[in-house]
């Protein structure tokens, strides 16, 4: 089995030493290939070339933003468009299965998978997976915008939750590391200062009642949403890898409708967060967000500027994740 391990060097959470002790447990196992990433998109590059070279297994090292990059990567090949399998064949069965273990601050989606949230620990859990072949068939999210279209594995995001990520990544511009602590304080700090009075957002979709005047959309392709430290977050608690797309939408952002939420959100249930001012959809295979301005744009944690329109779309069985 040929398998290629895309390492971010600059992981919040891993080093040296573990990535070589990953990079010996892995290549006891298989014909393993190693890269590192350099810039930003040089995962997606990769990882199109390790399916364009007829690679088993792609494996990452890295935090969700290089696991997004090496996910579109693989669903983007070199050379042009996606091959379309016959009616009722798994399209994932065409690409290359992925292997995650855990190098960020979040590991939203290694976590949701039931992964350790410890790169070594992973290690382990997805060796075993690989001696097994023990594969679970996972959906994304797609976004489409201005012509252009990018896969989310966890969560997307309108207005003001994105609004905070374009802050931490200034933060971390400037250095400093993406904790949650630090997700937490920024967050209270663009509280004080967001628009609580002049809503911008619409959703609209096919069989969907259209809701008018959202201040956020959190878009979820599984749940929890994300952690804070241990604790997940979980905003949509039916969505999965499984179904269609989720939504949760804020028509209010006064400090008593957004506690509300916040508790909600905190408290590990299955029921969904309940209020007035929520707009909620679950498992859609399609819905538009438009805005009357600009508005702040994220995709599993990685900002990607302000748009006036992004349709989502749900991807069944989109990839093999060996877990």
């Amino acid at each position: 089995m040929r398998a290629m391990l895309l390492v971010n060097p600059t992981a919040t959470t891993t080093n040296a030493r573990t990535r070589d002790v990953l990079i010996r447990a892995l290549g006891a196992a298989v014909d393993l290939t190693v890269e590192e990433t350099r810039y930003r998109g040089h995962a997606a590059r990769l990882a199109a070339t390790a399916r364009a070279k007829g690679y088993d297994v792609v494996a990452v090292l890295g935090g969700d933003g290089t696991i997004n990059e090496t996910v579109n990567g693989l669903l983007n090949p070199v050379g042009g468009g996606e091959t379309v399998p016959p009616p009722g064949d798994d399209p994932s069965l065409g690409r290359p299965g992925l292997m995650v273990i855990p190098g960020g601050s979040a590991n939203v989606f290694a976590r949701a998978l039931g992964l350790p949230n410890d790169p070594v620990e992973s290690t382990s859990v997805v060796l075993e997976a690989l001696r097994e072949n023990r594969r679970r068939t996972v959906g994304l999210g797609q976004a489409l915008w201005e012509g252009q279209s990018r896969y989310f594995t966890f969560c997307s995001g309108m207005g003001y939750d994105a609004e905070v990520v374009r802050a931490v990544e200034g933060l971390r511009g400037s250095g400093r590391k993406a904790t949650p602590t630090r997700y937490v304080n920024t967050a209270l700090r663009h509280y004080l200062a967001t628009d609580k009075r002049h809503p911008a957002m619409t959703l609209t979709g096919p069989g969907i009642p259209t809701a008018h005047g959202m201040f956020m959309a959190i878009i979820s392709n599984t749940s929890p949403w994300t952690y804070v430290g241990p604790r997940p977050v979980r905003p949509t608690p039916w969505a999965s890898f499984e179904t269609g797309l989720d939504v949760l939408g804020l028509r209010r952002m006064g400090p008593v409708a957004v506690a509300s939420m916040i508790q909600q959100m905190l408290t590990v249930s299955d029921t969904l967060p309940v209020g007035r001012h929520l707009v909620q959809l679950h498992d859609e295979a399609e819905f538009t967000l438009t805005a009357a301005r600009p508005v702040a744009f994220q995709l599993d944690g990685d900002y990607l500027g302000e748009r006036e329109s992004v349709t989502f779309r749900s991807t069944p069985n989109a990839l093999q994740v060996l877990v």
